[in-house]
């Protein structure tokens, strides 16, 4: 019991994965927030701290400004004592008679470093409004320290990392996660064909023998169905076989791949199902792995009957994009979908048959963007009246072989 929750809560989670990802963007969002807001009230109380030193300082420079000592001993002791805040004192004139902490370029000449002070000054002048000392007539500029300035970033800063490793850590978990469901994946496939193997040559033996007996001729074409049969079961052996291996990729007629799969639908399906193939020219091919493709082309179709409950057309029209493309759509006449269905409809697990394992689109997807390196997607649709898938095949090797990721695809 304890395991059959675990399974359903994993499904849940994957199935509402973007409303888990916008609850964990919101989540950072917030905290954020709530970093930058009490970042900045520190800077607040700092940046009032600092006013009321230098408030401070004012006062105690007025007090003594009457004698030359108490001017002294304030230079001394609290001028030179201020290791941080950056000020300067003026004259009635505007010229700098005392500053402290101004930072000055290496080797600065004497006009330099007036610039320089002027500089600041101009700066301190739009920060903040000076202090008049009356008793002295001299002006006291000053602005924020260094580090009440970094400080204020230092939130900013401090998210950019934090988004930074989280990006790198999820795209490292991500992969890893990718690679584990491939080596299932392919390990499960291969597996499959393994097991299937056995059977199959058996259930050859045995239409050879029926082949050279007596009930040949009177069963003649229950046989030869039935060997047709056991070859369907050779290819999907052949396709799984294929599943994690490097497909082979070769020029192949798309126009015959398409045309046999058809053939061997016709018979499997309802009668009532129309099956059209229509293309440019007869000749055309695009690089692909026979076995693995016609693989696609059944899985749409047989979704695309499903959609139109046994009942309906399905039209295939094969088109050269270009001398580097070629383009496979798929049109059925079924109850179509939603736009905002058109991407999940590849998910594994989505489907909307009660008793569907919502596999078939997420092995057509795998198949041509892993293995062929090409596209499929749904180009249109419309709710009531059907869906057209589109197929991206290259007409070149060297253009496939550009996109091809051996089988290691996301979901």
């Amino acid at each position: 019991m304890k395991n059959r929750f675990q399974d359903i809560t994993t499904l849940d989670l994957y199935q509402n994965k973007k409303q888990v990802k916008w609850l964990v963007i919101l989540v950072s969002v917030v905290i954020g927030a709530g970093s930058i807001w009490y970042t900045n009230r520190l800077v607040d109380e700092l940046r009032q701290r600092e006013r009321r030193q230098i408030e401070l300082l004012s006062s105690a420079l007025e007090y003594a400004a009457t004698t030359l000592e108490g001017l002294n001993f304030i230079n001394q002791e609290i001028i030179q004592q201020n290791y941080s805040i950056p000020i300067i004192m003026v004259d009635e004139f505007g010229n700098p008679i005392e500053f402290r902490n101004i930072q000055f370029k290496k080797n600065a000449t004497k006009q330099d470093s007036v610039n320089t002070l002027q500089a600041e000054l101009t700066e301190m002048r739009e920060e903040y409004d000076p202090i008049f000392l009356q008793e002295a007539d001299i002006l006291v500029y000053f602005r924020n320290s260094e580090l009440l300035i970094n400080l204020k970033y230092y939130p900013y800063v401090q998210l950019a990392v934090i988004l930074i490793f989280g990006i790198l850590a999820y795209t490292l978990f991500n992969q890893s996660r990718i690679a584990e469901q491939n080596r299932v994946w392919a390990g499960l496939t291969k597996e499959t064909a393994h097991q299937l193997g056995t059977p199959i040559a058996s259930l050859m033996a045995w239409i050879d023998y029926l082949r050279n007996s007596p009930v040949w001729e009177e069963n003649k074409e229950i046989i030869q169905e039935m060997d047709k049969d056991v070859v369907k079961l050779r290819m999907v052996t052949e396709r799984f076989s294929s599943i994690g291996s490097k497909p082979v990729i070769k020029a192949e007629n798309l126009y015959e791949s398409i045309e046999e799969t058809i053939n061997y639908l016709r018979p499997r399906i309802s009668t009532k199902v129309e099956l059209i193939i229509n293309s440019d020219a007869k000749d055309l091919e695009a690089m692909m792995n026979k076995p693995l493709f016609e693989w696609v082309i059944e899985n749409i179709c047989k979704n695309a009957v499903d959609a139109m409950k046994g009942k309906g057309t399905i039209t295939i029209n094969i088109i050269q994009d270009s001398d580097k493309f070629v383009l496979v759509d798929i049109e059925d006449t079924g109850k179509g979908m939603e736009k905002a269905m058109y991407k999940k409809v590849f998910n594994p697990g989505f489907s909307t048959r009660q008793r569907g394992w919502g596999l078939g689109l997420t092995l057509a997807k795998r198949i041509i963007e892993g293995y062929h390196g090409g596209k499929i997607f749904v180009k249109h649709s419309e709710v009531g009246k059907g869906t057209t898938f589109r197929i991206l095949l290259h007409s070149s090797l060297e253009g496939a072989e550009q996109f091809i990721t051996d089988g290691l695809l996301e979901y």
